[in-house]
């Protein structure tokens, strides 16, 4: 036990030393960890572990500056990949706040965006209802017509009549494409205000405690 106290205690001092030059300008501490995990600190970093993150100190022993350890392509990608992440989602957070006095507020202006959507919704299952009753409509007039119409003698279908049923059964496609598109974006909907609220209700509880422990601290 006494050997362990007397290497935290060298340790410490060395420490000491380093942070006591810094002070008056002739060296800088840093701190960094081996592949064993061990921190270690001086007043310059082995050339064996310039590669890996590495921290400045003050002389009180505080971080001042963090050098990244350097990345591979991939890392560099992934690192750039969360940080723009953790700016969209502060960005978010900040919208959240200014824009919104309640959770009721987020709930009005979510139930208008999902009324239009289910308005949209709405026409477009009429007009497909149309669609689908012209194309059955054309559909029966083709069977009177080659090839549909097997009978000798049959006529050959119109030209016109085959144009206005590709037409008609491409819109009908399309529409429904739409419509699948138009159901989808009304889930995302109710799944990004759902969220909203969720984060919305965690901000103020947070800037709640935060008020709450100042006051606290005040007392």
């Amino acid at each position: 036990m006494r050997k362990g106290t007397l290497f935290l205690a060298t340790v410490f001092s060395a420490v000491m030393a380093v942070s006591t030059v810094a002070a008056d300008g002739k060296a800088t501490t840093y701190k960094w960890v081996d592949e064993k995990g061990v921190t270690h600190y001086g007043d310059r970093v082995p050339s064996e572990y310039a590669q890996r993150e590495q921290t400045v100190l003050n002389p009180q022993g505080l971080e001042v500056q963090k050098r990244q350890a350097e990345m591979t392509p991939k890392e560099a990608a992934d690192y750039a990949a969360r940080q723009k992440e953790e700016s969209r989602r502060k960005q978010h957070d900040m919208f959240l706040l200014s824009t919104y006095p309640s959770v009721q507020e987020i709930e009005n202006v979510r139930d208008v965006r999902l009324d239009q959507i289910s308005a949209q919704i709405t026409a477009a299952e009429a007009y497909i209802t149309s669609l689908a009753t012209r194309v059955e409509g054309l559909k029966a007039r083709a069977l009177n017509f080659a090839p549909y119409n097997t009978k000798p003698g049959a006529r050959r279908m119109p030209d016109d009549l085959a144009e206005e049923m590709v037409r008609a059964m491409s819109e009908l496609r399309t529409q429904n494409s739409a419509l699948a598109a138009k159901k989808t974006e009304h889930q995302n909907v109710v799944s990004q205000y759902d969220a909203d609220i969720k984060r919305f209700k965690e901000l103020r509880m947070s800037a709640a405690a935060r008020v709450n422990q100042a006051n606290t601290g005040n007392q």
